[in-house]
């Protein structure tokens, strides 16, 4: 069994660094109004860039391998978060954009699926908690976006 080591540290008010076993440290911090210097990003929003991280470094993995050439690709995620404390991610919908020629749907819906059920181990933690959408569109050039 791997295991995982994180530190956390202040800085100053509810300014913190936050290093794991990369080696990399990230930023986080909140609003003034609750003690933060508001300079960096919020801890509840890293993990929406977690899981569009992993299950996007899987798809783009999964196309690769397939041979499927992409111009560009980005992912765009959209939460909606309950009124009362802890105000918990209650729906998160995942939009998958591919932008490039001869992208076949099949190949998308695929290494969607497997990212979805097999690979992404972020999404894997949170399907028990929050219900998680998707959709995709290809796009025949990058300039669309």
């Amino acid at each position: 069994m791997a295991t995982q080591k994180v530190v956390v540290k202040q800085l100053q008010g509810i300014t913190l660094a936050g290093k794991a076993n990369s080696n990399r440290w990230v930023m986080m911090d909140g609003p003034e109004s609750f003690g933060g210097s508001d300079a960096a990003i919020r801890p509840k929003e890293l993990l929406l860039i977690s899981l569009g991280g992993c299950t996007g470094s899987d798809v783009i993995s999964i196309l690769q391998k397939k041979r499927v050439k992409l111009d560009g690709f980005e992912i765009n995620l959209t939460a909606d978060t309950s009124e009362e404390h802890p105000q918990v991610y209650t729906k998160i919908h995942i939009e998958y954009v591919f932008y490039g020629d001869k992208i076949s749907d099949k190949d998308v819906e695929r290494a969607i699926e497997l990212s979805e059920t097999k690979y992404c181990s972020v999404s894997a933690m949170l399907r028990n908690s929050v219900e998680i959408t998707n959709s995709y569109r290809i796009e025949k050039n990058i300039e669309s976006q």
